[in-house]
Formats: C-alpha cells, structure tokens, sequence
C-alpha cells in the first residue's frame, strides 16, 4: 500500500470510511489521529537530539518532546532521571556536575541546581500533516497506520462503535508491524550480553 501525500490520503480515507463528505472535517481526524499516536508509537523515526542550555536548574524541553531516552553531560557522562523527592535533596548537597534531572511539566530540571549544557536524545511527536505539509516519515513508512487512524476517528465521529472497533484493530496491527520493523533495523544482528559480574 503506497499513499503519495495529504490529498492522497483524504481519497482513501473517503472511500475505506464511506464518507466522501468529510473534507472540511479532515484537518480535525488527522489532528485527533496524530495525538493518539504520539502516545502510543516510540520507533527510531522519532528520535532526535537537542542541546539543551540549563539556567539555575531549568531549561525548557524542546517543542516537539514526547518523552527522554538520553540526556547526557557536557562531558558526555549519562544522567538519570530522578523523582522529585530525591531530586530536591540532591538540590541540597551544592554545586556541581548535574547526577539526575526531572521532568516537570514542559521543562527540564537537572540537579545540583546549576547553569550548563546537556544533550538530550528524545522521542518527538510525529510531524503534523496538512495541505501545506502533505507528508512526513510515518506517512511514507506506514500509511496504514494514518488510514484505519482516520477512519476509526471518522467512526468516532459517526458514533459507529463496530466500525471503530475494527478500524482500531487493524491501526494497532499496523503499529505493531511498524514496531518490529524498527527492532529489526535496530538490533537485528546484536547479540546478547549479560550484565553484571560473572562468577
């Protein structure tokens, strides 16, 4: 299955959903479609790095941002995320090199408190399509996953539970094509190790 672009889509989806009527509505399922994926997909096309300048223990996450993988100090050391609790008594023990981070609301909090540069590799959220933006990574590696997206939203819409039920089976079958997809470019041929000491 190929779909070349936006205006692509929006055929397909009329005709799989039976709805040729639904064009002025399209930017909308689309949207309702992407926002539902970003909070389930996590594959290799979403990952992005940002440096990050931290100013007394605050730095704005990038737009974009759905959830950390790295963030690395200045020297390249990994820091860990960290729960509030325990970040606030790192916060106590003074200044240095950053050992942990949290993240609060949309703004990274790294602790000691301090000022310096991190690198963050992230998931970012899949880039929206629309008429001026007619396609993106997800589009052109998976347009099933946008189609039963779209026609289970339409369905939604429709108040049409069968159909939505359906139409999220086969996105989920989609995402899960996609996911094994990714692992196998990821890790097809590692092989496995066992950490920790040997006796």
């Amino acid at each position: 299955m190929s779909v070349a672009d936006y205006a692509a889509l929006l055929v397909d989806v009329g005709e799989y959903s039976g709805r040729n009527d639904i064009a002025h509505l399209f930017p909308r399922f689309v949207g309702l479609a992407e926002l539902k994926l970003n909070r389930i997909l996590r594959v290799g096309d979403m990952e992005a790095t940002a440096v990050v300048d931290v100013v007394d223990g605050d730095a704005p996450l990038p737009a974009d941002f759905l959830e950390a993988r790295q963030v690395l100090t200045a020297s390249g050391r990994p820091i860990r995320a960290i729960a509030l609790q325990e970040s606030a008594e790192s916060g106590r023990s003074g200044p240095g090199a950053p050992i942990g981070y949290a993240i609060v609301g949309n703004r990274i909090k790294p602790f000691p408190t301090g000022s310096y540069g991190l690198t963050m590799t992230y998931y970012r959220k899949i880039p929206p399509l629309s008429a001026t933006h007619p396609t993106n990574w997800l589009l052109e590696k998976a347009p099933d996953a946008y189609l039963y997206g779209l026609v289970e939203e339409i369905a939604v819409w429709e108040r049409d539970a069968g159909k939505a039920g359906a139409a999220q089976q086969l996105k989920m079958s989609a995402l899960a094509g996609l996911g094994i997809a990714d692992e196998r470019a990821r890790w097809g041929d590692a092989q496995m190790t066992v950490g920790g000491v040997t006796p």
